[in-house]
């Protein structure tokens, strides 16, 4: 059977030929590549649709004829997806529906379904005013903000996901819907922390903060230096006002271009992050870090546009491995555990080895979504670079061991946001939402026709939610 006669095809053949990409076309490869160039999803078809009303073809058309779909932007997360059988799945990549537009007046970013957060932070930037952006200028908002989303001023303001004002999407069945918290109030609810489960997003609305500057920067050491550091980090974190969120990061530096030349090859701690006050206050909440010394101190006032690419993740495609675990505390135990797997005597083929900061308003309940909080005071993450089979293999045992080896302090806990295989996901809600939730997908979606990169199971397959 060739391409062109699939069912795939068959089904999507009322779509633009140039929307649909088959296994077989010229196009296919480059079509289901997602951002993270490790991962090889091969599905029965990858639609890029150039219109909500082509996102509601295309999943219409593939549920007619008993295809699933899955949503996909950019594919920062297509590790737990790929997991998954694609044989009957058509992915719907929605990077062509890519504008943002800030709307003074009420408050809001208007963003469609396959929006970086570059353009929205630009958007809202030029209102003297910030979005709850994550670490990355290119990752996408939905599948960020539909997975919670912790950034420079989570400690502030909480979960992304909490700052949704409205969301746009394409049911199940094709039928294109607006929801917010008087229209269809418990699929908002559901769609905020839910991730992909509910539905193909088209758009989204979050609420702008007014922060046109903050008091933000990088602490830079050897790492040599680096265990008076992380012990003073993670002493003071924990009770640190929740104006300031920051992370602690242990890197081994691979020697490219790309990499500025005073870093290329070298081993070296971070502390970066950034403080909504004045900047005598931050200075005032950053002085024990600085006492030890730092080789380098950027922490100045800067425009609060610039603190997306603050963390200085990569941009554009990368092939990595990582894992991920909560933290609920870090006690001398669980620090001599991060030493041993990232510290300066280490055998690591990590890229880094990160600790964020939570707690703050990210501990603190909030009703209006289903992530309502984080149970956890440090999250932990685990990345390595994987441009071959034989190095992603061995990045992933380094980031599967540094996560066993703090998973005592763990509480069980996970943030899916961060988890790149499939994992269990009753560890992701809290009790008294589980069940609601997986009841509001399976009314959304009857037939399971989405998938998801983390799917919530049948109500009878559900179990009882983790304790």
């Amino acid at each position: 059977m060739t391409a062109t006669e699939s069912p795939a095809a068959l089904a999507l053949r009322d779509l633009p030929r140039e929307c649909v990409h088959l296994p077989g076309d010229e196009t296919y490869d480059a079509a289901r590549t997602p951002w993270n160039l490790a991962v090889d999803q091969r599905p029965a078809a990858v639609v890029v649709p150039r219109s909500p009303a082509e996102v509601a073809t295309a999943v219409r058309l593939a549920a007619r004829a008993d295809l699933r779909v899955a949503a996909q932007s950019t594919g920062h997360g297509a590790g737990a997806l790929a997991a998954q059988a694609l044989d009957d799945v058509v992915i719907v990549r929605t990077h062509a529906l890519d504008k943002a537009v800030a709307d003074p007046a009420r408050g809001v970013v208007r963003a469609e379904g396959g929006a970086l957060w570059d353009p929205a932070v630009t958007a809202a930037a030029a209102y003297d005013r910030a979005v709850l952006h994550g670490s990355s200028p290119d990752v996408g908002v939905a599948g960020y903000s539909l997975g919670g989303g912790i950034g420079w001023y989570a400690r502030e303001h909480g979960l992304a996901t909490n700052s949704l004002t409205a969301v746009e999407l394409v049911l199940a069945d094709g039928t294109p819907v607006r929801t917010d918290a008087t229209h269809d109030p418990e699929l908002f609810w559901a769609l905020r922390g839910g991730g992909g489960n509910l539905g193909v997003v088209t758009a989204l609305e979050f609420r702008m903060y007014d922060i046109a500057t903050a008091y933000a920067g990088i602490l830079m050491w050897d790492l040599a230096d680096v265990e008076p550091v992380l012990r003073e980090w993670a002493a003071w974190a924990p009770s640190a006002p929740d104006e300031i969120t920051t992370s602690f990061r242990a890197m081994r530096l691979p020697d490219l271009p790309d990499i500025p030349e005073f870093l290329r090859g070298r081993r070296i701690a971070i502390v970066d992050g950034a403080v909504l006050g004045s900047d005598e206050y931050g200075s005032e909440l950053l002085a024990g870090l600085r006492a030890l010394r730092p080789e380098l101190d950027t922490f100045a006032r800067v425009p609060a546009a610039s603190l997306v690419r603050l963390h200085m993740d990569p941009e554009g495609a990368l092939p990595f491995v990582s894992d991920s675990t909560m933290l609920q505390a870090l006690p001398d135990a669980a620090l001599n555990a991060y030493l041993e797997h990232v510290g300066p005597d280490a055998d690591s083929s990590l890229l880094m080895g990160e600790l964020r900061q939570l707690g703050g308003a990210l501990s603190r309940p909030d009703p209006g979504g289903v992530l309502s909080h984080l149970d956890a005071q440090f999250l932990a993450f685990g990345v390595a670079l994987a441009p071959t089979p034989e190095l992603g293999a061995a990045g992933l045992r380094d980031a599967s061991a540094l996560v066993s080896a703090l998973t005592p302090y763990s509480g069980g806990r996970q943030y899916l946001n961060f988890c790149e295989r499939p994992v269990d996901l009753r560890t992701a809600y809290h009790d008294d939402v589980w069940r609601r939730l997986v009841d509001v997908r399976s009314a959304v979606d009857p037939h399971r026709v989405l998938l998801a990169n983390h799917p919530l199971p049948r109500p009878e397959e559900s179990g009882a939610p983790a304790t």
